[in-house]
């Protein structure tokens, strides 16, 4: 298997390269398509090996795979080989307008496969340390694309990410330092107190108080990256002033990865302390999202901020989850993590080329897309129901097993849940609606837009809704089951 994993973590790096060379040709949209295709069939391939002879190490012990961290990974490659698609048509309308020179073209097309590659190292890698220098490696590569477009706004938000995240960063290692020191009391000085596969086989040895200590500073540094409250401040300017493929990758694909890495240290800090704080403390930062994120949706005026707060929303909901444990609430938190990432990639597809044809991000200047451009506006309205919960997609599912969890195993906090959902629904429903329908003054796309991957995300999340496939029931119960130990 070592062939597939090195075809995974190569060919999105060789991407890189070539369009630092190419990426600026009219051709080098199809070479990103073309590049993230086969990162994504590689990937799907990886899983099947992993999921049919278990866990296995690659290239020595430098690498691993199991059913968590290869499932995350096979939904990155196909996120970000879907967004690959959209942005074909979206990112020529952004030249065609003016917004991007041959220059910045390079720089988007060459540093969304670098993103890619960074997202992919972080899942496969067996080195907390380099874990964490990929997770560095991502933050700037989404720095250099949310400043894209070099306008004051684009680089403020850049600049306010890389400061915060930077400061997030600093604490995950800090954290990963004294988990090192926490494990060196076990294997010594040595590099194998590094390695995941080590960590996890002696998480009862690790040294509690410095654990303890190392897990609060993993979980405010990587929680930075998951969107978190408090430290969620960077997520709405990065989607609103980032081209809108890069909105959907961080929705789809960066919260996934920061999100995978506090469920590894969750694992070895509850191994170690035995005490569940570390459930509790990613209860209390997930409800804490839920409700300040729900609550602040309605104060959103750029439709792009408005469904970086859902995402805010969404990734408290599978904290929570996950902090509250247990098989039935770790299987949710998979599924929601799943649903979320194709369903919230979805609507910045319709949201991108919505605000293209209205020449605005402003919701109140976005009307008439069922008019304009039936199927983007059917595109955002079935998203934006399949997102707020609405059955059967999966959304629903998975909120409605996460709901029914916490009202067994926390029955204060469900009323909370319960009315933060509500509060979502009824103004990104409200505002919604009124994109949709009404009179329009917007003008037809030069290029038409790239729907496929818009229906092709709503209808997965539709199948998972109705049916989860045994296949894919294995996986999420072989991945919880590496969770909850």
């Amino acid at each position: 298997m070592d062939h597939l994993l090195l075809l995974v973590l190569v060919t999105p790096l060789l991407g890189s390269i070539t369009l630092v060379l190419l990426g600026h040709r009219e051709a080098a949209p199809e070479i990103n398509v073309g590049f993230s295709l086969v990162t994504f069939i590689a990937s799907v391939l990886l899983a099947v090996e992993v999921i049919a002879q278990g866990p296995a190490l690659f290239i020595g012990q430098y690498f691993f795979a199991d059913s968590l961290n290869v499932f995350i990974a096979a939904l990155t490659a196909f996120v970000g080989m879907t967004t690959s698609l959209f942005s074909r048509p979206y990112m020529r309308i952004e030249r065609d307008n003016g917004r991007m020179t041959g220059r910045r073209m390079r720089l988007y097309h060459s540093m969304y496969q670098l993103f890619l590659f960074t997202m992919l190292l972080a899942l496969l890698s067996n080195n907390i340390g380099i874990m964490w220098v990929a997770m560095e490696s991502a933050t700037l590569t989404v720095l250099l694309l949310v400043s894209i477009y070099r306008t004051a706004a684009s680089v403020e938000a850049a600049w306010k990410y890389f400061i915060l995240s930077g400061v997030g960063i600093a604490l995950a290692l800090l954290g990963t330092i004294l988990l090192y020191l926490a494990a060196a009391r076990h294997f010594g000085i040595a590099g194998d107190a590094l390695l995941w596969t080590n960590l996890q086989a002696a998480k009862a040895y690790l040294e509690p108080a410095t654990t303890s200590l190392a897990f609060v500073f993993l979980l405010v540094g990587y929680g930075t990256k998951m969107g978190l409250v408090p430290m969620h401040s960077w997520l709405p300017d990065a989607h609103a002033e980032g081209p809108t493929p890069i909105s959907a990758v961080l929705s789809g694909l960066l919260l996934n990865v920061a999100l995978y890495a506090v469920l590894r240290f969750k694992g070895l800090a509850d191994g170690a302390l035995q005490n569940g704080l570390p459930g509790k403390m990613l209860i209390g930062f997930g409800l804490v999202s839920v409700l300040v994120a729900a609550f602040s949706l309605s104060r959103q005026k750029d439709v792009k901020r408005m469904f970086s707060y859902s995402s805010i929303e969404h990734v408290g909901l599978m904290a929570f989850t996950f902090g509250v444990g247990g098989p039935i609430a770790t299987y949710a938190g998979l599924l929601h993590m799943t649903v979320h990432s194709l369903v919230k990639s979805a609507i910045f597809f319709s949201v991108g080329h919505a605000c293209q044809k209205a020449g605005t991000q402003i919701i109140a200047d976005i009307r008439g897309l069922a008019h304009v451009s039936p199927t983007v506006g059917c595109g955002m309205m079935l998203g934006s129901l399949a997102i707020l919960g609405l059955p059967p997609f999966g959304v629903f599912s998975s909120e409605f097993l996460i709901l029914t969890t916490a009202v067994r195993e926390l029955p204060w906090a469900a009323p909370l849940l319960i009315l933060a959902l509500g509060v979502a629904f009824a103004t990104i429903f409200s505002r919604v609606q009124s994109m949709v329908f009404g009179d329009t003054t917007a003008k037809p796309l030069a290029h038409s837009p790239a729907l496929l991957p818009l229906f092709i995300h709503l209808g997965l999340a539709l199948l998972l809704g109705l049916y989860i496939p045994p296949y894919m029931h294995a996986w999420y119960v072989q991945a919880a089951h590496i969770i909850t130990g």
